[in-house]
């Protein structure tokens, strides 16, 4: 079999486990729409200040909300499986079967990103029936644009952080610690334009802030340009070369008891 009949196969086996769980599957799509509902519900009545004027609240968590959904699919998802898997011996496994390891991690990946992209089209969704948010039409390739880097930076970072996690038990409490106290100072819960300028600067270290403002920018109802933001894609593309990096080399098929 060619190798992308193998990843093809790979891919449809995550597809089949993912919804063979239903409480697992049913959480993951109505998560981050809670998120939605509650945001718009406690500030809905407030407005956003954007490049160019001023919106409804709602148009700065939608794509805020989307960001959560691709972080959550394709970082928390790919590097809590992949910890799973190791602990229950089925990376060890593979190795010694016909299956190529890139296939299996592979696999994951991409059912990741094909679980991200299920998220965006349900909030983008949301965001218009419910809450009169336009989506981006003239700016739409950026924003495509913007979701492919992000899910392969985040699928990296993913992988890379699975070089932290010594076991399973450890998974939840490295993978959100991690992930968390970013979401809350890189414009995805709260917008941060008062914030202190050392919290900006911190955040800005990270791609979660860059992932964010680079969607924000996309969906900006005053945008006169492409809505691209090269600055902030850049950064996400250096956190994903250096993730792959240190996925490759730190990458451990075995716990640590």
């Amino acid at each position: 079999m060619r190798s992308a009949g193998i990843l093809a196969r790979q891919v449809r086996y995550e597809n089949l486990s993912f919804w063979r769980n239903p409480p697992a599957a049913f959480f993951t799509i109505v998560f981050p729409l809670m998120f939605l509902v509650i945001f718009n519900l406690i500030f809905g009545d407030s407005t956003v200040e954007l490049p160019g004027g001023t919106a409804g609240i709602s148009t700065f968590y939608v794509p805020g909300i989307i960001a959560l959904s691709v972080i959550g699919a394709c970082y928390t998802n790919v590097a809590m499986g992949v910890a799973f898997s190791r602990e229950q011996g089925l990376l060890k496994r593979t190795r010694g079967t016909p299956l190529p390891t890139w296939a299996l991690l592979g696999g994951k990946v991409l059912h990741a990103v094909a679980i991200g992209v299920v998220l965006v089209v349900v909030v983008a969704a949301a965001g218009v029936l419910f809450y009169d948010v336009a989506v981006p039409t003239r700016t739409l390739p950026a924003f495509v644009l913007t979701l492919i880097i992000g899910s392969a930076t985040f699928s990296a970072l993913g992988l890379a952080v699975t070089a932290a996690v010594p076991n399973a038990d450890a998974a939840p409490a490295i993978v959100n610690a991690s992930i968390l106290p970013l979401l809350f100072v890189s414009d995805v819960f709260i917008p941060l334009d008062d914030a202190p300028t050392w919290l900006t600067t911190f955040a800005d270290i990270f791609p979660v802030r860059h992932f964010s403002l680079a969607l924000q920018a996309s969906f900006n109802p005053f945008e006169r340009g492409a809505g691209l933001e090269p600055a902030h894609l850049g950064v996400m593309a250096v956190w994903m070369v250096a993730s792959l990096l240190v996925a490759t080399r730190f990458f451990r098929w075995e716990s640590r008891r």
